[in-house]
Protein backbone atom coordinates (compact mmCIF):
# COMPACT_ATOMS: atom_id res chain seq x y z
CA UNK A 1 0.00 0.00 0.00
CA UNK A 2 1.36 3.61 -0.95
CA UNK A 3 1.43 6.59 1.27
CA UNK A 4 -0.21 9.71 0.66
CA UNK A 5 0.34 13.18 1.95
CA UNK A 6 -2.62 15.19 1.94
CA UNK A 7 -1.33 19.02 2.42
CA UNK A 8 -3.44 21.58 3.50
CA UNK A 9 -3.38 25.01 1.65
CA UNK A 10 -5.12 28.20 3.14
CA UNK A 11 -8.14 27.83 4.93
CA UNK A 12 -10.38 30.66 7.07
CA UNK A 13 -8.96 31.19 10.91
CA UNK A 14 -12.38 30.57 13.11
CA UNK A 15 -14.09 33.78 13.90
CA UNK A 16 -14.09 32.43 17.75
CA UNK A 17 -12.58 30.09 20.21
CA UNK A 18 -16.09 28.01 19.91
CA UNK A 19 -15.91 28.02 16.33
CA UNK A 20 -12.07 26.51 16.41
CA UNK A 21 -13.14 24.33 18.61
CA UNK A 22 -15.93 22.77 16.35
CA UNK A 23 -14.27 22.43 13.72
CA UNK A 24 -11.05 20.48 15.94
CA UNK A 25 -13.72 18.23 16.67
CA UNK A 26 -14.84 17.42 13.34
CA UNK A 27 -11.32 17.58 12.07
CA UNK A 28 -10.82 14.37 15.22
CA UNK A 29 -13.62 12.68 13.97
CA UNK A 30 -12.24 12.58 10.55
CA UNK A 31 -9.27 11.50 11.60
CA UNK A 32 -11.22 8.53 13.74
CA UNK A 33 -13.15 7.52 10.69
CA UNK A 34 -9.68 7.01 8.46
CA UNK A 35 -8.59 4.87 11.29
CA UNK A 36 -5.11 3.00 10.78
CA UNK A 37 -5.11 4.65 7.24
CA UNK A 38 -4.27 7.59 9.16
CA UNK A 39 -0.26 6.84 9.68
CA UNK A 40 1.16 10.29 10.56
CA UNK A 41 -2.79 12.41 11.09
CA UNK A 42 -1.77 16.45 12.85
CA UNK A 43 1.19 17.96 11.13
CA UNK A 44 0.52 21.77 11.87
CA UNK A 45 3.26 24.06 10.84
CA UNK A 46 4.09 27.13 12.38
CA UNK A 47 6.54 30.00 11.54
CA UNK A 48 7.58 29.18 8.02
CA UNK A 49 10.25 31.01 6.62
CA UNK A 50 11.41 30.50 3.02
CA UNK A 51 15.33 30.11 1.47
CA UNK A 52 15.63 31.82 -1.08
CA UNK A 53 18.28 30.79 -4.41
CA UNK A 54 20.35 33.39 -3.27
CA UNK A 55 20.60 32.36 0.02
CA UNK A 56 18.11 35.02 1.71
CA UNK A 57 15.55 34.33 3.72
CA UNK A 58 11.79 35.37 3.84
CA UNK A 59 10.09 35.46 6.28
CA UNK A 60 6.89 33.64 5.33
CA UNK A 61 6.06 30.70 2.80
CA UNK A 62 5.17 30.96 -0.84
CA UNK A 63 2.58 28.21 -0.82
CA UNK A 64 0.32 29.01 1.79
CA UNK A 65 0.59 25.04 3.43
CA UNK A 66 -0.66 24.81 7.04
CA UNK A 67 -0.38 21.32 7.84
CA UNK A 68 -0.15 17.70 6.54
CA UNK A 69 -1.56 14.32 7.10
CA UNK A 70 -0.07 11.08 5.81
CA UNK A 71 -2.68 8.18 4.71
CA UNK A 72 -2.02 4.74 3.73
CA UNK A 73 -4.38 4.03 0.50
CA UNK A 74 -4.37 1.62 -1.98
CA UNK A 75 -4.50 4.24 -5.24
CA UNK A 76 -4.25 8.03 -6.01
CA UNK A 77 -8.48 7.85 -6.23
CA UNK A 78 -8.93 6.33 -2.94
CA UNK A 79 -6.09 9.04 -1.24
CA UNK A 80 -8.36 11.58 -2.77
CA UNK A 81 -11.78 10.21 -1.45
CA UNK A 82 -9.71 10.23 2.07
CA UNK A 83 -9.40 14.19 1.15
CA UNK A 84 -12.72 14.81 -0.03
CA UNK A 85 -14.29 13.86 3.78
CA UNK A 86 -11.99 16.49 5.53
CA UNK A 87 -13.32 19.36 7.05
CA UNK A 88 -10.44 21.48 6.09
CA UNK A 89 -12.49 21.79 2.96
CA UNK A 90 -15.36 23.27 5.03
CA UNK A 91 -13.24 26.06 6.14
CA UNK A 92 -12.57 27.31 2.50
CA UNK A 93 -8.88 25.35 2.67
CA UNK A 94 -7.80 23.63 -0.59
CA UNK A 95 -5.89 20.07 -0.23
CA UNK A 96 -3.52 18.63 -2.57
CA UNK A 97 -2.71 14.93 -2.29
CA UNK A 98 0.42 13.67 -3.32
CA UNK A 99 1.51 10.16 -3.50
CA UNK A 100 5.14 10.26 -1.56
CA UNK A 101 8.11 8.29 -3.10
CA UNK A 102 10.12 5.91 -0.70
CA UNK A 103 14.12 6.24 -1.58
CA UNK A 104 16.17 4.37 -0.32
CA UNK A 105 19.29 5.23 1.55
Amino acid sequence: MAEYMITYIGGDKPSSPEEGQAHFKKYQEWLAALGAAAVSPMNPLKGTATVNPDGSVSESGLTGMSGFTVVEADSMDAALDMAKTCPFLDINGSLEVSEMVKMST
